[in-house]
């Protein structure tokens, strides 16, 4: 691992992340876990194995696709199950025949985003719910669903509505008590900013020109943010150690072997699968055939996911080696994007040192 050490140390240098944790583990034993550089450039705070980052995006995978198989283990949802049968707002409207499938797999014809947090910050806190589904309720569909892959935030604020709405229970909630929880996992949970930003050891991302302040313990996500921390597409805080707790479980339920967690075998492997009709997984990501953020030497059946602010995670299932970065890449600009020729880079160079490849 000393050339994947390397390239983090380099990276520091290069301006790529302020800081950042690399953990990888192999056949369910950590073999590396090092954290870099600074969580608050400000202050000169120390990057630690235990920082707690925001996840960003990697909510869509480790909390609402992982609530969404919780109800249809429990017969309460089906992936072909239809909007219009589930919520009676989209019943006679374009998006009735959306598919749960078509959310997870980003094939609903949803747009990518939309700045929803502009007219909800004008809202008082508990109009806010309501207002946000109204806005998605009218979103107009770009394309058929079924038909074209767009990855989508508002696909995954659609399915926190399906869940709640199903579960009558909060989508945090929800996956604390059911999942993370009987797990045994503490550090992996959404900040109800109803309560106060927490105090702990955050790493800081943006110096956010809409709230004109440095967030530390803040979600970054304007659109979780104006929700109250809690969205279906963002919000998730944990981390880099259990965040692959959480993983490890899950790799070893896709292999059949017994762990103290709910999810069963089969239904995992059809999530884990890369669907035809979108070319990913459902609720994961799967690498791209040609410009993989996890390299080339990635197996096509691993699953993963990107966060914006820097997060990621990809899990080789047939070599069942598990690479978690984490960093506040957007610390203190979303404007540095060097990450993205970083990520490759560093994912080859862990595999070469875990099966020497070449």
């Amino acid at each position: 691992m000393e050339i994947a050490d390397s390239l983090m140390q380099q990276a520091l240098s290069d301006n790529i992340f302020p800081g950042g944790v690399l953990l990888v583990s192999r056949d369910d034993r950590i073999v590396f876990c090092k954290a870099y550089g600074y969580a608050d450039i400000f202050t000169k705070r120390a990057m630690t194995k235990d920082t707690i980052f925001d996840l960003a995006s990697l909510t869509k995978p480790l909390a609402t696709t992982l609530a969404v198989i919780m109800l249809i283990q429990e017969n309460k949802l089906s992936l072909e199950q239809k909007l219009g049968s589930i919520l009676s707002a989209f019943k006679s409207t374009e998006k009735e025949k959306i598919k749960i499938k078509h959310l997870l797999a980003h094939v609903s014809g949803l747009p990518d985003y939309k700045p929803y947090y502009l007219k909800l910050g004008e809202l008082p806190q508990e109009k806010r719910k309501s207002a946000l589904r109204e806005f998605l309720l009218n979103e107009p569909l770009l394309s058929p669903s079924g038909e074209q892959v767009l990855y989508s935030d508002l696909g995954f604020m659609i399915l926190r509505w399906v869940v709640e709405s199903v579960c009558g229970q909060r989508l945090d909630q929800l996956v604390q008590q059911q999942i993370y929880a009987p797990a045994g996992i503490k550090n992996l949970f959404f900040i109800d900013l109803a309560g106060g930003v927490p105090k702990g050891n955050f790493a800081a991302t943006e110096q956010c020109p809409w709230r004109r302040t440095l967030l530390n313990g803040q979600v970054h996500d304007e659109n979780a943010y104006a929700m109250g921390g809690i969205e279906g597409h963002a919000g998730l805080f944990g981390t880099a150690e259990e965040v692959h707790r959480l993983l490890s479980m899950l790799l070893s339920v896709f292999h059949g072997n017994p762990v103290n967690f709910l999810i069963q075998k089969d239904l995992l492997q059809l999530f884990f699968k890369r669907q035809d009709f979108a070319g990913r997984a459902l609720g994961f990501d799967s690498p791209d055939r040609c410009q993989a953020s996890c390299g080339k030497y990635f197996a096509e059946t691993s699953v993963g996911h990107l966060g914006f602010t820097g997060t990621s995670f990809w899990m080789d299932l047939e070599k069942s080696v598990i690479v978690i970065l984490l960093t506040n890449r957007v610390h203190p600009s979303r404007d540095n994007d060097k990450i993205k020729a970083f990520r490759p880079c560093l994912h080859d160079a862990v595999m070469k040192g875990l099966i020497g490849t070449d």
